[in-house]
């Protein structure tokens, strides 16, 4: 576009040819979210080499009013890195910025580049003893600066929480071009506000995260992993309870799987079988791990917790991994689920929380009560039982038109979903952020001084709106 011409001129001196592209068959992969629900255009692709480049590339899209949409991985659920169809939005990758610039094992922290793929991480962390405790099914190309902006969370936040709980310090370019610098981390200090956690979970609208310091802790020298049958999910909540009595903070992992969900993933992957005979309403993946000063007696302690279990009927059947090759092919079954479900034809995802006391309640309330209000549609929910973390989803009835179904219905059930988990008290997004999926619902159902906090917060930092715009808020 000619009002752009400068702009871009100024941006290909300032990035070099590899820094930036207008390139269609280079843009075109990126411009699409991972659901494929939502698909913009951009002015151009930029991929700074390092902070300097990404500060001195916001001061130039602040002299000329451009917008920037950043973007990690592309594996985001809301569609929170995609830019709009104006075609008038700098896309900005941080995928170049992959350094790890130093693990240190003592003091048990690692500090990264945005660009740093999570198994990049897991793998350097390991090389040095340790481990960053947050993983999660896109971890072959989720991104740092991706997990901070959106605060993701996992099937370990039971033991070690999102990653509010997981960044010790954070590097940002603020929207007039401006460092934010507090890698270096504090167990002790009260200057006022904690101004990294505004901008973890803020989705690039407050800022550009560049740069991170994450907590790491001893890698795992053992892991046992239990699959159990359980006829109900407060059975299984009871269940969880007992765990933790037992094991403590060995349990890291607590996920709950319905019949339908786990025939759905046998009838989807090749060569797979149940891990229990006969027929469970409810199915449980139970995590447990130790390092090296427990790893001797970690089964004993866990085939004791399971014992325990059956004499109080918590379970109706188990099996406990003998290797790690049948730890991993028992996380496949739960990792297949939303694969499996998408090969079924149109479905709704939600990513939605309530009290974990309530979670039983909600999914046995919700589940039938979306089937009848939607004759055809097939409900489900999974998750994450020990954090009220909901994978609430709806299948479309067989045969229809995907197009006039996302058009029609999809919108009124996901409407009626989050009407439904905000009178339970819960949230309409549990680990996937807003984005510009969910943006109007949260406007519609939102707490209205916590909405006129944030806009005010945005104003502050953002005053043009140049950063991310049209997500979140």
């Amino acid at each position: 576009m000619s009002q752009f011409r400068a702009f871009l001129e100024e941006a290909a001196d300032l990035l070099g040819p590899q820094g930036l592209t207008t390139d269609p068959d280079l843009v075109e992969p990126w411009l699409t979210d991972w659901r494929g629900r939502f698909t913009g255009r951009a002015l151009a692709l930029a991929s700074p080499a390092d902070t300097g480049q990404v500060s001195a590339l916001v001061k130039l899209c602040a002299s000329h009013g451009v917008a920037i949409v950043p973007q990690g991985g592309n594996s985001g659920m809301s569609a929170g890195a995609t830019p709009d169809t104006s075609g008038e939005q700098l896309l900005l990758s941080l995928r170049r910025m992959n350094r790890i610039r130093d693990v240190d094992a003592e003091a048990g922290r690692a500090t990264c580049e945005a660009g740093v793929v999570l198994q990049t991480l897991h793998e350097a962390a390991e090389a040095e003893g340790m481990r960053f405790a947050l993983t999660l099914g896109g971890k072959g190309s989720a991104t740092v600066g991706g997990l901070i902006s959106t605060n993701a969370g996992g099937t370990q936040v039971l033991r070690h929480g999102s990653m509010r709980a997981l960044v010790l310090g954070l590097e940002a370019v603020l929207a007039d071009g401006s460092v934010f610098s507090m890698l270096t981390p504090l167990k002790k200090d009260n200057r006022g506000f904690d101004l990294k956690q505004l901008l973890i979970g803020s989705e690039g609208t407050l800022g550009i995260v560049t740069a991170a310091t994450l907590a790491l802790i001893p890698a795992v020298a053992e892991r046992v992993v239990c699959w159990a049958g359980v006829p109900s999910l407060e059975v299984a909540r009871r269940l969880l309870h007992h765990c933790e009595g037992a094991l403590g903070n060995a349990v890291e992992g607590f996920e709950v799987i319905p019949a339908s969900c786990l025939r759905d993933v046998l009838g989807h992957l090749p060569d797979t079988r149940a891990p229990l005979a006969g027929e469970h309403a409810w199915h449980v993946l139970i995590e447990t791990v130790a390092d090296e000063t427990g790893a001797a007696h970690l089964r004993d302690q866990v085939e004791a917790m399971m014992a325990g279990a059956f004499e109080a009927d918590l379970v109706e059947d188990a099996v406990l991994s003998a290797s790690e090759t049948q730890a991993e092919a028992l996380w496949l079954l739960r990792e297949s689920i939303s694969p499996a479900e998408k090969a079924k034809g149109p479905a709704v995802q939600h990513d939605i929380s309530v009290p974990v006391e309530k979670m039983p309640g909600f999914i046995d309330t919700c589940v039938p009560l979306l089937e009848r209000e939607w004759p055809g549609t097939e409900a489900l929910a999974f998750g994450h039982l020990g954090d009220g973390n909901v994978h609430f989803h709806v299948i479309a009835p067989r045969g229809v038109d995907a197009d006039v179904w996302y058009a029609g219905d999809a919108h009124a059930i996901s409407a009626r979903v989050h009407d439904l988990v905000t009178e339970w008290g819960g949230s309409i997004s549990a680990e996937h952020g807003i984005g510009q999926l969910k943006r109007d619902e949260l406007a519609r159902l939102g707490d209205p001084t916590a909405l006129a906090m944030m806009r005010a917060v945005k104003q502050a930092l953002d005053p043009r709106g140049l950063l991310n715009p049209g997500k979140l808020i």
